[in-house]
């Protein structure tokens, strides 16, 4: 089969054997490149594995799911309270970065990482349902009530994310996006893009000390910092600011349960609630054999991509 690997800073397309071992066989019908992946490969990470954590397929039942990409432990403390994002097995239980992904024709993936879609998702889109569930996480963490007033910073894929989950909730909430393409899509999921005075939830998602320093200074007193951003290289943070103002610092990690629900279950419904989620975030669709030509498109934010998606 085909599928994708990082070598020497690039993405280049294999042929493998087909996926073998425990689990279920998935047909990939979609695979999104993630900010993550472009980083990876940026900084050469030896990555032995196929790429790809934003994914869906088709079972051999014909089932049309998405894919929770971790599969951790199952037994250690965090675990057992239903916090697998915390696995002890960090990165090595995550598929695309510690086990092979899905941009590839087929994956082989624990019977727990389906996530069944509900009617109405296409298959196509559903490698969204995977960054939906970061800011479904995220925001649940943190809090919000319709009363909120909710701003959010960087309008790439997971700001757009941030829109569509936080909209469900709140009925004020802007976003602070740079490029056209991302302003669009904000304002069409029912975002402001000009800011006006301070607010109870800010969320960061461009992951920059430029963007932290934006974040603080839109909070209102005691408000609510999330960092839904990825931080690779660090953070600078206006502490001063931070402790004078008495905000709450709300880290977040991927996704997991809240209660009895999943994360990913959660996003997988709001795309069928909101069909404008698919339509405005896939803004380029390629095969694998284009691989290098997508990450060079998802690169490119000023040219008017936001997700690109592989459809093998």
């Amino acid at each position: 089969m085909k599928a994708v690997r990082c070598h020497d800073h690039k993405p280049v397309l294999r042929e493998l054997p087909p996926p073998s071992g425990e689990g279920v066989l998935v047909r990939v019908a979609s695979s999104g490149i993630c900010g993550s992946d472009l980083h990876m490969l940026r900084m050469g990470f030896p990555i032995p594995f196929t790429l790809g954590h934003e994914v869906a397929g088709i079972t051999p039942d014909g089932t049309p799911v998405a894919i929770e990409p971790i599969a951790p432990c199952g037994h250690c403390g965090e675990c057992a309270q239903g916090r697998y994002n915390l696995c002890v097995l960090g990165p090595q239980a995550v598929l695309g970065v510690g086990q092979d992904g899905g941009m590839a024709e087929q994956m082989r993936v624990p019977a727990r990482c389906l996530v069944p879609l509900p009617p109405g998702v296409d298959v196509r889109d559903a490698c969204l349902v995977e960054p939906l569930a970061v800011a479904v996480h995220g925001i649940a963490m943190a809090g919000i009530a319709a009363s909120d007033r909710v701003a959010i910073v960087g309008g790439g894929t997971i700001g757009l994310c941030a829109v569509a989950i936080a909209r469900r909730a709140a009925n004020d909430v802007c976003l602070l996006a740079r490029h056209d393409a991302q302003k669009h899509a904000g304002e069409q999921l029912g975002a402001t893009l000009e800011p006006q005075g301070s607010y109870e939830l800010v969320i960061d998602c461009a992951g920059t000390a430029e963007s932290i320093a934006t974040a603080v200074s839109l909070c209102r007193p005691r408000a609510r910092l999330l960092l839904l951003a990825t931080y690779w290289e660090g953070l600078t943070m206006p502490a001063f600011e931070v402790s004078m103002k008495e905000l709450r610092v709300i880290g977040s990690s991927s996704y997991a349960r809240q209660g009895l629900s999943r994360d990913v279950d959660v996003a997988a419904t709001a795309m069928a609630q909101n069909p404008l989620i698919a339509k405005l975030l896939i803004t380029h669709r390629l095969p694998l054999e284009a691989a290098e030509e997508a990450f060079a498109i998802a690169a490119d934010r000023a040219a008017g991509a936001i997700k690109v998606a592989f459809n093998p």
